[in-house]
């Protein structure tokens, strides 16, 4: 008697997305351009504005000091494929970066990170606006799980991951050494189930009848996409 052993859902018919591109793609508050090396001057004087180099904190690169050396950063960055690197502009002034990175399109997963907002582009309407564009790209595409990960003492992109309706899904302890320290990372993802759902709670925050004149929200994107949370951590 032939034994059958429990699996997963049956996907024979599920076909790989394809690689992202570097095409431009806009919102209402900012827009997705490919990072290149002409944007380094704009973006490392933003990037100054943090006089603290707070933002540089968990990343494995930087605080640059010159422009020279941020200059060669962006010129090796823009040049990868994976990962790959869309400069964050509002009012086609450069303000940010991030990437998609660890994409398997064979498995239907992809990663959003290397995400550097300099001051101007934090806790705005557009830094929401970029990750939803890049989510929300991620799913129409076809992938199945967008990944989000970061050290596990940076609070605040732990925050701003569940904020965006990634689940907790824990701790890996030692995961590597950044700058000489130890780095536990802690893993958040979506899945492609739980898209019709962050798609709408992200229409209804970025729609301009949640914002009052002076620019501030009525409702809150957690209060909209805690719900939708498998998990918290």
């Amino acid at each position: 008697m032939r034994h059958e052993r429990p699996g997963g859902a049956d996907l024979s018919d599920w076909s790989a997305p394809p690689l992202p591109s570097r095409e431009s793609e806009g919102g209402r508050h900012c827009a997705l351009r490919p990072l290149s090396v002409d944007m380094a001057p704009e973006l490392f004087a933003e990037n100054a504005r943090d006089r603290s180099n707070a933002m540089w904190s968990y990343l494995p690169y930087g605080p640059f000091a010159q422009l020279d050396a941020y200059r060669d950063w962006v010129r090796s960055a823009s040049r990868g494929a994976d990962p790959l690197f869309y400069a964050i502009e509002v009012g086609s002034r450069p303000l940010g970066v991030a990437s998609y990175l660890r994409i398997a399109p064979e498995a239907g997963s992809i990663e959003i990170g290397h995400i550097a907002f300099s001051p101007r582009l934090q806790r705005s309407p557009a830094a929401t606006e970029a990750m939803v564009l890049m989510i929300r790209w991620a799913f129409e595409a076809g992938y199945r799980r967008v990944e989000w990960k970061c050290d596990a003492a940076n609070r605040a992109s732990r925050a701003a991951a569940q904020r965006l309706g990634f689940s907790f899904e824990g701790v890996f302890r030692q995961a590597g050494i950044v700058k000489g320290r130890n780095r536990d990372t802690a893993w958040y993802a979506a899945i492609d189930a739980e898209w019709p759902a962050l798609a709408d709670a992200y229409r209804r925050w970025l729609d301009p009848a949640n914002f009052d004149r002076d620019g501030n929200q009525r409702s809150r994107l957690s209060e909209m996409t805690r719900p939708i949370l498998v998990s918290t951590g």
